[in-house]
């Protein structure tokens, strides 16, 4: 499977970044993180819309080259 491809549950991404999970579950019902919902409760959430949210809310200042 290709980092792409992969999917995490609310818990992991939570887990990665050392929030709670109902943090995570905010972000997705806001769409400040992309996310699927795939039943009632459940809600899926592909590694690049991490790596999206991640380098959106960055502190990190782009070097210039």
């Amino acid at each position: 499977m290709t980092t792409d491809t992969q999917f995490l549950t609310p818990k992991e991404v939570a887990e990665i970044l050392g929030v709670h999970q109902k943090t995570v579950h905010h972000w997705l019902r806001t769409g400040k993180l992309a996310g699927t919902k795939i039943s009632y409760r459940a809600w899926r959430i592909s590694r690049s819309a991490l790596e999206d949210l991640v380098t959106q809310n960055s502190n990190a200042q782009p070097k210039n080259a």
